[in-house]
């Protein structure tokens, strides 16, 4: 581990720059300059970055944990968007233009967050226009998450929204295994029903329903094995 990964609050900020996608084509001068004005912050679970609503005028990287990204439905219920992790970000729309958050970024666990505000940022846009495509490409991948999202949620079938929600969580964070792929569950019960919009209590239902058919195993409230890779199959 990294004097970085152990110090988050002591690092210049290189650590945090080398791990953005949108960064991956800068020289090291402008790799540097980005490294010396980027400010690092800890949230501790459960801590919001921002609200909905909030001027968004500077870029959020996720350096070391994980954060959530949610909106309220008609009914008033949270409905997640997005779980970010190490080297993601979120407030690239405010790179393009400034206004207003349409939703809201709460830590899911004890994070390290280094931002970048907008005027800086426009500095380096200049100087490195090919930024810009790297948002851009960023942002195609959002909405068509967003898409599928929407997809999911559409559909009646219980059973696809949680196969859906299990094939991205095993993607981002699963780990082959002899048995099958480990995941360390990012987001609680609560918090994985109102991702694919169903209750506490169906969630909890459905996933030892799919233990008792050994198609996953549960490992307490945090870990879970996917045994029978064919469900996650398109």
């Amino acid at each position: 581990m990294s004097h970085c990964q152990k110090n988050c609050l002591h690092c210049t900020g290189k650590y945090c720059v080398s791990k953005v996608y949108i960064f991956s084509t800068l020289k090291e001068e402008a790799f540097k300059k980005i490294s010396e004005i980027i400010v690092t912050r800890k949230y501790k679970k459960g801590q919001v970055l921002f609200f909905e609503g909030d001027v968004e005028d500077k870029l959020y990287i996720v350096n070391k944990g994980k954060i959530k990204v949610y909106r309220y439905n008609k009914e008033g219920r949270e409905q997640i968007l997005y779980i970010l992790s190490d080297g993601e970000f979120i407030g690239d729309m405010s790179l393009l233009k400034k206004g207003n958050f349409q939703f809201n970024a709460e830590a899911l666990e004890d994070t390290y967050i280094c931002t970048i505000s907008k005027d800086d940022f426009d500095t380096i846009i200049t100087k490195n226009p090919e930024i810009t495509l790297k948002i851009m490409e960023v942002l195609h991948d959002r909405l068509m998450d967003l898409e599928n999202l929407v997809q999911n949620l559409s559909t009646k079938d219980v059973e696809v929204r949680i196969a859906s929600m299990l094939k991205t969580f095993a993607e981002d964070y699963g780990v082959k295994n002899e048995k099958g792929i480990m995941i360390e569950l990012p987001l609680n019960r609560e918090e994985m029903a109102n991702y694919i919009g169903v209750t506490r209590e169906t969630i909890s239902r459905k996933l030892t329903a799919l233990q008792d058919e050994d198609i996953i195993e549960l490992i307490g409230n945090k870990k879970l094995i996917i045994k029978d890779l064919d469900y996650i199959e398109d």
